[in-house]
């Protein structure tokens, strides 16, 4: 399997380096396409596969081509694509907002796949939702699932809209998670804790409450009332967030993101 990844930004390399590491491919027939030939020698110094600065030279051979370009360069990307991809090629998009109708117009081939990573599969604890044309075989999507399952966790969806919703979710989560674990790191500073204190405090935390929760069956309202006794100091901060709407907030900020990722799409 030649697989062809355009653009070598984080995703681009983060992909490479997996598929090679999992053994789902070689460095000889993996390839990358750098955004310009004066990209080629920086890209090239990472030695994962071969690099090219030309389509041309490199889309035909390809079987899987993996569009990991930022979507405001997937304009120039298409043009520069035009003509060059065949009917029979497998195309993998993971450029946020960009539409399956779009990439078919654009490139003319009716075996798109279309996902949505999160930054986390730069560690292999990555997230990704995914969908694809009906003129994808089931081999196919078993092909595309191994790949993207290297880089983490994967489900597939029958509806391209709920890539818009997994964007919200997994793709934006993480500055969520982000956000919270900054403000309680703030709350500890106020308490007296160095910033080396709170940052451990707080990191920890995450790290074994989702570490817990994940080798339980317990939900998240199980392990709630389990950390939660009556009269305590944790029922005592549930109020605070009750009274100040932060479950609210945060669903929020999701449907706001969901409805951000579908105004884009258009």
């Amino acid at each position: 399997m030649k697989i062809l990844i355009i653009g070598g930004g984080n995703m681009g390399l983060t992909y490479a380096r997996s598929f090679v590491r999992a053994h789902i491919t070689s460095r000889l027939d993996l390839r990358l396409l750098a955004r310009s030939p004066e990209r080629v020698p920086a890209l090239a110094a990472h030695e994962i596969g071969t690099v090219w600065g030309s389509p041309a030279e490199c889309v035909p051979g390809a079987d899987i081509l993996i569009l990991a370009v930022k979507p405001q360069d997937s304009p120039a990307l298409f043009a520069a694509l035009k003509g060059l991809v065949q009917p029979q090629q497998l195309i993998l998009s993971i450029m946020a907002g960009v539409r399956i109708d779009t990439l078919r117009e654009a490139l003319g081939t009716p075996k798109i796949i279309r996902a949505m990573p999160n930054l986390p599969a730069q560690i292999g604890m990555g997230m990704t939702a995914f969908t694809s044309t009906d003129e994808v075989s089931r081999a196919e999507l078993v092909q595309v699932q191994n790949l993207l399952s290297t880089t983490g966790k994967t489900v597939y969806v029958e509806n391209e809209s709920a890539i818009d919703a997994s964007t919200a979710i997994s793709g934006s989560g993480p500055a969520y998670v982000y956000y919270c674990m900054e403000a309680l790191m703030a709350a500890a500073a106020q308490m007296g804790f160095s910033g080396a204190e709170a940052e451990l405090l707080v990191s920890q935390t995450f790290r074994g409450a989702v570490e817990l929760y994940s080798q339980s069956g317990l939900s998240c309202e199980d392990w709630i009332a389990k950390v939660a006794s009556k009269g305590g100091t944790t029922e005592a901060a549930l109020g605070a967030f009750g009274a100040g709407a932060v479950r609210e907030g945060l669903m929020a900020g999701a449907g706001a993101a969901r409805d951000r990722a579908e105004e884009l799409g258009k």
